[in-house]
């Protein structure tokens, strides 16, 4: 394709490794100026040729690590590597998507609760993720026991759930945990807030009956859609099946995966929407349901998750008291990790929207190039005085929607209103000279 001109928005000199010679070429990374709107970015070089997404007004992709230092909204330090430091600008942020959340798990009948961070082993053996999570697991020795830092909430749910007695009655129970999370991510892995060892979810986990299983699926559905409505987000579908390595019998995963199948058919028919088999792929205890979503950029996120898991209920032998009390006293067919009668297993629920909040951070401040919406946004308003005579009436203002629990901010320099102006790009509102400009 020929290309008559293009906008350079970079260059640098390469000396590609397969070449015997010590020639330097020159690399360009430019968008085609051909027709009007923003075209796809190329890489000109006939050495290779890489594909990048634009902006919305054709500049270079955005990137969450530039937009986290220009808006100072968080930083990275040596002395914990893999672990952010959250600026309060960027606080703010992160609490509003912990904040939304809560609010949605208050209306859906979420209750949430606060697990230790510290766990012995035997709790990782028992829950079966030790010989799969070991090598990914901070471990330390005390009093001569060794604990772990935990990577996931599971295994603390099922016991909040075995802490007393349950029954039919108690069903669908619904759990919710923001608990800190760790993970030994291997250095080279490491990538801004994409990929962290010190990490927080919008983990959920419900225990139900089997005959719940459908609805509750289809519940986190609506949630899943409401949540990435709020961002314009689109996602895809995928059924993750029975992995090589997996726990439990062929019986429970073939049941396991019928279920997922069965509320993938129902949700796909009501929205006319398709979803995807990825044979193998499953978590080493259930079958899955992938949601990848795909922001602005078209570029494809896999964040959320629902994850059907027979197994982790027998192995900490949870139990409920069935509507018929006792029955089945001579079940002939019941084997050693049946529970007794009158009693039946949870089926339980793995859930997952956001995934990470450090992941869905960075996926967000790309799709919105950094200019938040503004129930999100870190700066919400600027009040602008002409001069300092109005100092006091500004901070006045301020004070007003303080109140109502704006993020507002008040320039009292001696910069021209102009300048004023020019420098709260990141604002969403700026109020001066009694009049309101929408950036």
């Amino acid at each position: 394709m020929e290309i008559p001109s293009f906008r350079v928005f970079s260059t640098c000199s390469r000396r590609p490794r397969f070449l015997q010679t010590n020639r330097i070429c020159r690399q360009f990374v430019g968008n085609p100026d051909i027709g009007r709107g923003p075209k796809p970015l190329v890489q000109v070089n006939r050495i290779s040729r890489y594909p990048y997404s634009t902006t919305l007004d054709g500049d270079t992709p955005a990137n969450h690590r530039r937009i986290g230092i220009d808006q100072k909204l968080f930083f990275f330090d040596e002395s914990s590597p893999g672990s952010c430091f959250f600026l309060p600008h960027g606080t703010r942020i992160y609490n509003a998507l912990l904040d939304m959340l809560k609010s949605e798990y208050r209306k859906r009948n979420y209750e949430e609760v606060i697990t230790p961070n510290i766990f012995k082993t035997d709790l990782w053996k028992t829950s079966g993720h030790w010989s799969y999570y070991e090598d990914s697991m901070f471990t330390f020795e005390a009093e001569k026991e060794k604990f772990g830092l935990k990577p996931m909430n599971c295994p603390a749910h099922c016991k909040i759930f075995a802490h007393r007695k349950l029954s039919y009655n108690d069903l669908p129970m619904r759990i919710a945990d923001f608990g800190v999370l760790h993970r030994n991510e291997v250095s080279g892995a490491l990538t801004g807030l994409t990929r962290v060892r010190r990490f927080q979810q919008d983990d959920a986990h419900i225990f139900c009956t089997q005959e719940q299983v459908g609805d509750e699926i289809e519940s986190i559905f609506d949630f899943m859609s409401y949540v990435y409505g709020l961002f314009e987000f689109t996602f895809k579908l995928k059924l993750s099946t029975r992995p090589d390595k997996f726990l439990g019998g062929i019986e429970a995963w073939t049941k396991a995966e019928l279920e997922l199948k069965t509320a993938l058919n129902s949700f796909a028919k009501k929205t006319g929407s398709n979803w995807e088999k990825a044979q193998g792929e499953g978590a080493f205890y259930g079958p899955k349901i992938d949601i990848t979503m795909v922001d602005a950029l078209h570029r494809e996120h896999q964040c959320g998750t629902i994850q059907l898991d027979f197994q982790m209920p027998e192995n900490f032998d949870l139990r409920f008291v069935t509507s018929e009390y006792a029955s089945n006293p001579k079940n002939e067919n019941k084997t050693q990790s049946d529970p007794s009668p009158g009693y039946a297993r949870p089926v339980m629920i793995h859930r997952a929207i956001f995934g990470s909040f450090e992941r869905m951070f960075a996926i967000l401040a790309e799709h919105f190039a950094g200019k938040w919406p503004f129930w999100l946004s870190p700066r919400q308003i600027l009040v602008a005085p002409v001069s300092s005579s109005a100092n006091d009436y500004a901070l006045e203002v301020q004070k007003l929607f303080k109140d109502k629990l704006f993020h507002v901010d008040v320039d009292t320099s001696n910069n021209t209103l102009r300048w004023k102006i020019h420098n709260g790009g990141d604002y969403n509102f700026i109020l001066g000279n009694l009049t309101s400009i929408y950036l």
